[in-house]
Formats: C-alpha cells, structure tokens, sequence
C-alpha cells in the first residue's frame, strides 16, 4: 500500500483542520521549497522525520545491457534522504 498526492492532502486536511484546497496549496509550497533548495545546493532537514540533500556524483564508467557496450557517465548530482529518529521508530515498531 502507498499514499498518493490525493490521498496524502485528505489526510493533511482533517489532520490539521484545513480544506483540501489549503492542505493542497501547503504541499505543493513544500515541494517548491524542496525544489528551489535543493536546486542551490542547501539541504533540508525536518528534525526528528528526514533531511534531504543534494550530493554530487562522480564521472564513471557504465555499461549498456543490451549491448554490453562501454558508455562513459558524466559528472552529476544525486539526491540523498535519511531518515530521522521518529520515522525510523514508526517503521520498527
């Protein structure tokens, strides 16, 4: 089972006593924020729950599985979440 955006914003809503317009119009300022910050390199930490960062990659050297053929991967970012105390006790509970 996993939550999507719809029924992540209902549950926003009654939990906080907003309409699912406002819980809607909160979640995607979030992802803005999130977007906008990991964009300039800062991370995002949510004390307790998860912090997100942006780490850099290497240039490395791939492979293609279909035809087992070499192909070089440039240089990059990546995106690293972690979680934090409390989500880590909700999922070994």
């Amino acid at each position: 089972m996993s939550l999507n955006k719809s029924e992540l914003v209902s549950a926003i809503a009654e939990k906080s006593d907003l309409t699912k317009a406002q819980a809607e119009d909160a979640l995607n300022a979030f992802q803005e924020v999130l977007i906008e910050s990991l964009g300039k390199g800062e991370a995002v930490k949510l004390t307790g729950l998860l912090s997100v960062e942006r780490v850099e990659r290497a240039a490395r050297t791939g492979r293609n599985p279909r035809t087992g053929e070499e192909i070089a991967i440039p240089a990059g970012y990546g995106v690293k979440l972690s979680a934090g105390s409390l989500l880590k006790k909700a999922v070994s509970a």
